[in-house]
């Protein structure tokens, strides 16, 4: 009989290791964890990249991304709501009035091209992004952690959305749906900066940028104790709040500056409308310039912080 037993097992060992193997590799692809970013910021990451101008090439990698990665976003307050989207990464539809001003019908933010690329690179995780965005705020009223009346007064910000704490309530409510040991946050994209930059009412909020962002990367951190979290800020506004923004990324750990060129023979160039609205410039980054921006978070990102997504 043990014998007999022992043909059988050395028989069929080979088709027993098999089936382990492949067992493990199911189990390891059971564990792989939800890769999610953080977004926020006003409406240069609120996004008024124009849809329609990408290519078919570009829309193919968009939907390959798209299988990839979920998007939660609420962004800037027009006509009552504030923009909502829940679903596969894509483009979002603006309120009317941003229509009429950039001249569009769908838009897109840094996301975009930001989870085109990490898809492209990192095709083996799936990944969550979490956007809050609100146009014409400040970091020193609005998005403050310490919020005050005075301070959002400044800007005359007191009955805006106290931003911070919303974006943290809509992060903590997404996050609350899953699993605990289902994901992990890899990272936030900061673009905000140029309300700070108007000095019309003084110069107190772009001379406290330093101080108040470093405020804010140290809450969020804090706040989901990961004391590293990679935190991407794009340089926009004036030349103080844009130094303020680098000095923070020279200062803490794991905070990188992502710098923009207005020259157009440089690698990073990033173009905005040049058509205007009741006689202004419309400024606010195009198709071009808005997936630039995407590809210089991600270049940042890989460069720094790829061995997260391993």
């Amino acid at each position: 009989m043990n014998y007999l037993k022992n043909i059988y097992i050395n028989k069929h060992s080979f088709f027993i290791l098999l089936l382990l193997s492949f067992s493990c590799v199911s189990l390891g692809q059971i564990a792989k964890k939800t890769k999610v970013f953080i977004l926020a910021g006003q409406s240069n990451m609120d996004g008024r990249g124009d849809a329609s101008n990408l290519s078919e090439a570009e829309m193919k990698l968009l939907s390959n991304a798209s299988q990839k990665i979920y998007f939660v976003y609420k962004g800037t307050v027009g006509e009552g709501n504030a923009i909502r989207y829940k679903g596969a990464l894509d483009f979002t539809n603006p309120w009317s009035f941003v229509k009429k001003k950039f001249r569009i019908e769908k838009c897109f933010g840094p996301e975009l091209f930001f989870g085109i690329e990490l898809v492209k690179n990192h095709p083996n995780h799936d990944y969550l992004f979490i956007k809050r965005s609100q146009g014409g705020t400040s970091l020193y009223g609005a998005w403050n952690p310490n919020w005050s009346f005075e301070k959002a007064s400044f800007f005359n910000e007191q009955d805006k959305p106290k931003l911070y704490q919303d974006f943290i309530n809509l992060v903590d409510a997404e996050l609350a749906k899953l699993n605990p040991d289902s994901y992990e946050i890899v990272g936030m994209l900061w673009v905000q900066g140029e309300t700070d930059s108007n000095t019309i009412n003084g110069t107190i909020a772009a001379d406290t940028y330093h101080q108040n962002l470093e405020n804010l990367v140290n809450s969020v951190r804090g706040h989901y104790h990961i004391p590293n979290l990679p935190f991407l800020i794009l340089g926009v506004g004036s030349k103080k709040v844009q130094k303020a923004m680098f000095e923070v990324s020279k200062k803490l750990n794991n905070v990188s500056f992502i710098e923009r060129s207005h020259d157009v023979n440089k690698i990073n160039y990033t173009p905005i409308y040049t058509h205007k609205w009741k006689d202004k410039h419309v400024g606010h980054y195009n198709y071009e310039g808005m997936k630039k921006i995407g590809q210089l978070f991600f270049e940042s990102y890989q460069a720094s912080y790829a061995n997260l997504l391993q």
